[in-house]
């Protein structure tokens, strides 16, 4: 291979080896940690889960029987979870606490009773 022919391929060589060395750079940005919750009359199972303040995760909502709500407004979270119809929530705690989370669509006799907890540590 001559000179000339030779330098665009080092030259493209030299160029992603920098590429890969950036910060970010070849390296994929890890997702979000994932926490499935199902929803079915008259409870979120898990019942409590634990968050980190400043960590970012995927809460997937799904529903057994019929539509549910998901409400939390210290985090922000407003969803609705219809059955067959996965919910996803990508949600990142600023503050640390216990906070309580309800079903806001009415689903039967012991829909006020539909609770679950979201701890978030520090």
């Amino acid at each position: 291979m001559t000179r000339s022919k030779l330098m665009p391929v080092v030259f493209f060589a030299f160029i992603l080896v920098l590429l890969c060395l950036l910060p970010g750079g070849g390296v994929q940005a890890q997702s979000p940690r994932e926490i499935a919750i199902t929803a079915k009359r008259f409870e979120f199972a898990p019942n409590e889960i634990t968050l980190k303040k400043g960590e970012t995760v995927k809460l997937v909502l799904t529903s057994q029987d019929v539509i549910h709500g998901f409400y939390l407004k210290p985090l922000k979270i407003d969803e609705v979870i219809e059955p067959g119809h996965p919910t996803e929530v990508t949600v990142t705690p600023q503050v640390a606490g216990k906070f309580t989370t309800i079903c806001d669509h009415f689903c039967g006799a012991n829909h006020g009773n539909m609770k679950m907890t979201i701890v978030v540590t520090e």
